[in-house]
């Protein structure tokens, strides 16, 4: 496979601003692209961009973000979602601690982000050991802190088959956890897909405990009156009360309604024996559209459905979300046996592919898949939170 382009935007300790690329080329049907630029004024002064084309499917990766993935479109299929937080936020302007821990909020607005690495999901203390062996408390924020750490090495491929960007995040600190995450996010040409292959390696001597949880968010037009979650799966279960409410219909949406309040859904997939592989789409009410995750329950056993169909202002959004572990507590998921721990020098390797469909046809096919797997399974519904998927 010929590189026809290698080019490093962001190398550690460089002094070098990040530099403004333009590349494209000609295709059977189009024009392949990257651009890259940072953005200014406001909250999002100093972000950057690598924007890619492939001639179908186009996204914006921000390494200043950890590498997250702002917004995408695919054919008429716009890939995000309409958050009251309307630009990408410089991590320098987000405080984790605020609202008691919710501070990620503030920055919340992307496609594609990822939750983690040494904790995710809600706020709260947790005990942990010092590295003389002793217990100490320590406040948790939402969803960790790999959103909101900058990449530390940042460059772009472009090969005879398609685009890759890279990227070095670094969730590192003297006497805490030491983690490094190494990402490849590549999509080939004229294709409606987009892969995203991630290692986390603890760079320390001592153990450290690891949760990683996908964020993967859509709004209009995917989301709509009648949109479907079609997954196969083994048990489903309400969060809390509040979902409890919704769990009738825990796999159909509604229309926007003002004063909405969030509701989620813990997944046990089923997945292909030997590989586990499974998937998991949301669909359009017409069913000519749709998004469709690829994943193995090696990598993300778990699964978790959030549906936040508020007004259009406050965030009209769904998020489909694979992850190690459910977005409980760390404590909790602990006591439940869900955390990783890496040993020093061990690193976790995992790959999920994002895929936009746009036809009758390629839903249906997808439909059709996700029924055989569902075939393997019995599908229970619990009408209730199950004790061991949901605490605090």
């Amino acid at each position: 496979m010929k590189t026809l382009y290698s080019i490093p935007l962001v190398t550690p300790g460089s002094a070098e601003s990040f530099p403004a690329v333009s590349l494209s080329g000609p295709l059977p049907d189009g024009e392949w692209s990257v651009r890259t630029y940072t953005l200014r004024g406001g909250l999002q002064e100093g972000v950057q961009v690598v924007e890619v084309h492939n001639g179908r499917l186009s996204f914006a990766v921000l390494p200043t973000r950890g590498m997250g993935i702002w917004k995408g479109r695919c054919g008429k299929v716009r890939l995000g979602w309409d958050s009251p937080v309307k630009d990408p936020v410089n991590p320098a302007f987000i405080n984790e601690q605020d609202r008691g821990g919710l501070g990620w909020l503030k920055g919340f607005n992307e496609w594609f982000v990822r939750c983690g690495l040494n904790s995710m999901g809600a706020p709260g203390m947790d005990t942990v050991l010092d590295y003389s062996g002793n217990p100490y408390q320590v406040p948790l924020t939402l969803h960790g802190k790999i959103a909101n750490v900058p990449a530390r090495s940042v460059s772009v491929e472009v090969t005879e088959e398609g685009i890759c960007v890279r990227g070095e995040v670094d969730e590192t600190m003297m006497f805490g956890p030491a983690l490094r995450l190494n990402t490849e996010i590549k999509t080939s040409f004229a294709s409606g897909a987009v892969s995203v292959a991630d290692t986390v390696t603890n760079l320390g001597d001592n153990p450290v405990e690891h949760q990683m949880l996908y964020h993967i968010n859509y709004g209009a037009p995917l989301l709509e009156k009648g949109s479907r979650i079609v997954a196969p799966f083994k048990q489903v279960a309400p969060r809390d009360p509040r979902s409890v409410e919704g769990i009738a219909t825990h796999d159909l949406y509604g229309a926007s309604e003002i004063g909405f309040v969030e509701q989620a859904y813990l997944y046990e997939l089923a997945g292909k024996r030997g590989s586990r592989e499974t998937l998991a789409m949301l669909r359009n009410a017409a069913g000519d559209l749709a998004a469709l995750l690829r994943f193995s329950l090696k990598d993300f056993p778990c699964f978790t459905l959030w549906k936040n169909t508020a007004g259009t202002a406050d965030g009209y959004v769904t998020g489909l979300e694979p992850a190690t572990n459910y977005p409980n507590v760390r404590r909790f998921e602990r006591e439940q046996g869900r955390v990783i721990t890496l040993a020093g020098g061990d690193s976790r390797s995992t790959y999920l592919t994002l895929e936009t469909l746009e036809t009758r046809q390629a839903v249906k096919s997808a439909e059709s898949e996700i029924a055989k797997l569902q075939e393997t399974a019995k599908g229970i519904v619990h009408p209730e939170p199950v004790s061991s998927l949901s605490g605090s």
